[in-house]
């Protein structure tokens, strides 16, 4: 009778178990697609200005180096609406709300539109101010203000994909934005090609090229995105009527700024401290600043599966716990994170082996290409604590607790990256690679932090005090 009894209860957690790696499979793999093949489109992007023939490719790479961190910077402003906007969702998906969760994709809509334009708009009219502080010299400066002045004109477009993006996220369908996000990346690849080499009869732009195709990729994604909200064939759950009420209901703003406040000024936080980073690096020259800028395009590579994991833990968790399943919370986190980890040190190991030559794709300039390589090789050694910030940041992220991340971030970035950057590159003169061991040390403290935050288990029980407070 009791081996009948466990042959049972062990058929039936197996049976769980299959569930639970299912639906973990079917929210991951397409936001693992998505982000890894756009980070792989962004790597051909700045390959092909790479390969603008003479001292123009290394400065094309530099100066969308510059622009990089502050674009990044000012779209951490819309951290608080998508992260809000994906964990409020979930939460009224997993309690079988669904006329609630269409009402947030809706006033998101609004928010992200109206922050858009300003947005675009300031960082038009700022460009040139933001380069000069950003270290740009003759070679970089006039290259990097026409380049931040096309992205930011397409940054309201960004803000309405990133908007819908994270509504569907939050309702678990994660297959829909990669399909239109991947579908415009593509097309970008093929507007760089056309545009930075002047092909099909078209004047050759080189970065200017670069920034036109983004821009314009950036509107079909959008165009695609708000197909998908407002169609009436019932592509998601998430579609809306193109009529119907669009005042702002402040009640559903408050709860989504409440919840994504603390995620935008992480964003803020890291973007300004990656700026001050970014900035350390740039005092040493065009060819440390172009080398520190090819690891970093392909470290991306690292970041977009452990960015996968931690969008698929927001939206796992928090459904879960919008249909009060704490043990399901913990079950899902605990899986995608060893997940994470896995992957990170695939990855890892590849950076290793591969180095050199994955750096000498972006330039035929060798000095360059060394340099990268061995920033890649040190970027190696961070693939424990880079999966753990970012994966569990998402499980937090989908409980609402949204605070240490904030506090993880804060300490990480300014008190260790930025400071011991400073220190290693201009006290030590260890040049760019003091500044990559900055890097790697930043994500082991801001890993370290987040898991002691989750193994507490204390974020399984914030939704119910946030919806107290509310």
């Amino acid at each position: 009778m009791f081996k009948r009894l466990f042959k049972a209860k062990r058929d039936s957690l197996s049976a769980r178990d299959q569930n639970i790696w299912k639906t973990i499979i079917a929210i991951t793999l397409p936001a693992f697609i998505e982000l890894v093949m756009s980070t792989l489109f962004g790597m051909v992007d700045m390959v092909m200005v790479g390969q603008i023939k003479g001292e123009a490719g290394k400065a094309g790479i530099a100066a969308i180096g510059l622009t990089n961190q502050p674009f990044f910077l000012l779209f951490a402003v819309f951290a608080a609406v998508n992260v809000g906007t994906t964990t409020l969702v979930a939460w009224n998906i997993g309690a079988g709300n669904q006329k609630k969760a269409r009402s947030v994709s809706r006033q998101i809509l609004l928010i992200n539109i109206g922050l858009g334009l300003i947005l675009s708009l300031a960082g038009i009219l700022a460009a040139r101010y933001i380069i000069a502080f950003m270290g740009g010299n003759e070679d970089t400066m006039e290259i990097g203000t026409r380049y931040f002045q096309i992205i930011s004109a397409g940054l309201v477009f960004q803000a309405v994909t990133a908007g819908v993006t994270a509504s569907l996220r939050g309702a678990g369908e994660t297959k829909i934005p990669m399909l239109y996000n991947l579908g415009a990346n593509f097309l970008n690849v093929i507007g760089n090609y056309i545009l930075i080499y002047g092909k099909l009869g078209l004047p050759e732009l080189g970065v200017q090229g670069a920034a036109i195709s983004t821009t314009i990729s950036k509107v079909i994604a959008c165009t695609f995105a708000l197909y998908v909200l407002f169609s009436k064939k019932g592509i998601s759950r998430m579609s809306i009527p193109l009529k119907g009420n669009y005042r702002l209901d402040f009640s559903i703003i408050k709860q989504v700024f409440n919840i994504g406040f603390p995620a935008a000024i992480e964003q803020v936080i890291i973007q300004s401290g990656l700026m001050m980073f970014a900035r350390t690096v740039s005092v040493l020259g065009t060819a440390e600043f172009a080398a520190h800028q090819i690891g970093l395009n392909i470290n991306g590579l690292t970041f977009a599966p452990s960015m996968a994991f931690g969008v698929a833990a927001t939206t796992l968790v928090g459904q879960s716990l919008g249909a009060n399943k704490l043990e399901d919370a913990e079950r899902y986190s605990s899986l995608v994170h060893r997940l994470a980890i896995g992957v990170a040190c695939f990855v890892g190991l590849n950076f290793i082996i591969f180095s050199y030559p994955m750096a000498r794709i972006y330039t035929s300039d060798l000095e360059v290409a060394r340099m990268a390589g061995t920033v890649l090789k040190i970027v190696a050694l961070a693939q424990l604590g880079m999966p753990s910030q970012l994966t569990l940041s998402g499980v937090l992220r989908g409980a609402g607790d949204t605070m240490y991340p904030l506090y993880a971030s804060a300490f990480g970035i300014w008190f260790v990256r930025v400071l011991l950057a400073h220190v290693f590159v201009h006290v030590l003169g260890w040049g760019l690679i003091g500044a990559w061991v900055a890097l790697v040390l930043d994500q082991y403290t801001r890993g370290g932090i987040i898991f002691l935050r989750y193994r507490s288990g204390k974020w399984k029980y914030i939704k119910s005090r946030t919806e107290v407070a509310s």
